[in-house]
């Protein structure tokens, strides 16, 4: 994916900001959102705004509103180039809303469509696109229709990814912690790769971050933190950790004992020269429904939300309008052998064992999410956060649902380092 590193971080600020603010300090509800699907809109928004709501726009966007289409066009065509990756948008609009023809020459490739004000026809419409756009992952546009809605902005981004090495799909339960006593699907995997796991520290504390290597080019980090941190911070302090914004200390530098939260590190014995990385989580699946509007600031909608005679996005029709409403739907569903995500987002505007004893001594890491954790898929070379969440719940234990596929230790290490 290419696109100007300015977007990439604005785009990543945009989503510690949301992430914090919309996950629960307790973290006992989990939650999936990706800003990579609002800001697109905010930045076309913010083209064809005025007054105050141009400059609340910009200050969300964290670019000049002057350059935010091009930035906005250049964010959709490099996501859709990602592999795995769909990303398209959406416009649909009255007939009798003119629409200002410089502004709609500078909205990105995608769906043109008119609402007839029928209400049912006009969600039949919407929802067939947000279908077809995610390949069924997500089935209902989020947005309200009303008597007053003259015009629809949307997005929507389905990412699908399989892992380079799958996990171990096993049925279990954890002594301890929220989950303790509970048959889950536990996903067991070990490596000798030990800079997949890192310690980074945060305004929340040590976070530990484990990268799940995909096979498009997308990899997925889970987060823990101490168990008293906000879930929030959390989850924001990981972001800050994958994008490089802090930085972390990998397993084959970490000392020894327990470094980071879910860690263990020792020596041990071992049947083979090389270190060992140990992961235990589970299989999860989250989705959420976002009300933008009820973090209106974060979004720089306060002004844009309002009446105002002459409205507050002249440059996108001479006739006055606001932001009447603004939703996200999100899903996201991590198993043995990959991960899913997908959002659209729109905006209204209105009116094993051996007899020999182990002949090596290792280093061996022990990684364990057994209790609430943080999510972030991250396109690899950009850093781009395209979906982050939270795991209040892990999925419970029933009839393995995937074929298992068994590969000798040899070749998942190969492939994993190809």
């Amino acid at each position: 994916m290419s696109t100007r590193n300015s977007t990439v971080r604005a785009v990543n600020r945009l989503t510690s900001r949301w992430a914090e603010a919309a996950v629960e300090p307790d973290g006992r509800t989990g939650t999936v959102l990706t800003a990579a699907g609002v800001w697109p809109l905010l930045a076309l928004l913010a083209d064809g705004a005025a007054g105050p709501a141009r400059t609340e726009l910009a200050g969300a966007l964290g670019i000049p509103a002057d350059g935010a289409s091009a930035a906005a066009r250049e964010l959709l065509a490099a996501l859709g180039r990602v592999r795995g990756l769909e990303a398209a948008a959406g416009l649909w609009a009255r007939a009798d809303l003119p629409l200002d023809p410089e502004w709609t020459a500078r909205l990105p490739e995608g769906a043109r469509g008119r609402l007839t004000g029928d209400r049912a026809a006009d969600r039949k419409l919407l929802d067939e696109w947000a279908t077809a756009r995610t390949g069924g992952l997500i089935e209902r546009m989020p947005v309200q229709l009303t008597e007053h809605t003259r015009l629809v902005l949307a997005s929507a981004l389905a990412l699908r990814l399989r892992w380079i090495r799958p996990f171990q799909e096993w049925p279990g339960t954890f002594p301890k912690g929220p989950w303790a006593g509970r048959e889950v699907l536990r996903l067991l995997r070990t490596t000798s790769l030990l800079h997949r796991v890192r310690v980074a520290g945060t305004p929340a504390g040590p976070v530990t971050v484990l990268e799940v290597v995909g096979d498009t080019g997308v990899d997925v980090h889970l987060v823990l933190g101490a168990p008293d941190a906000a879930a929030g911070r959390v989850l924001a302090g990981g972001i800050a950790a994958v994008t490089r914004a802090v930085p972390g200390v990998d397993g084959f530098s970490l000392p020894e004992g327990t470094p980071g939260p879910g860690l263990r590190v020792g020596v041990g014995a071992a049947y083979r020269p090389e270190p060992r990385l140990s992961v235990d989580t589970v299989a999860f699946s989250v989705d959420a429904e976002h009300d933008l509007l009820e973090h209106a600031g974060l979004f720089g909608l306060e002004t844009a939300r309002t009446r105002a005679a002459a409205g507050h996005f002249p440059g996108v029709s001479r006739d006055p309008l606001r932001i009447e409403s603004g939703s996200q739907s999100a899903k996201a569903r991590f198993h043995a052998k990959g991960f899913e995500a997908a959002a659209v987002t729109a905006f209204g505007a209105a009116a094993g064992s051996s007899p020999a004893p182990p002949p090596y001594r290792v280093r061996t890491i022990d990684v364990r999410f057994d209790r609430p954790f943080g999510f972030i898929a991250v396109h690899r070379s950009s850093r781009l956060v395209l979906a982050a969440g939270w795991v209040a719940e892990p999925l419970a234990y029933a009839e393995a649902e995937y074929e298992e596929e068994h590969w000798d230790d040899e070749d998942w290490e190969a492939e994993e380092r190809a």
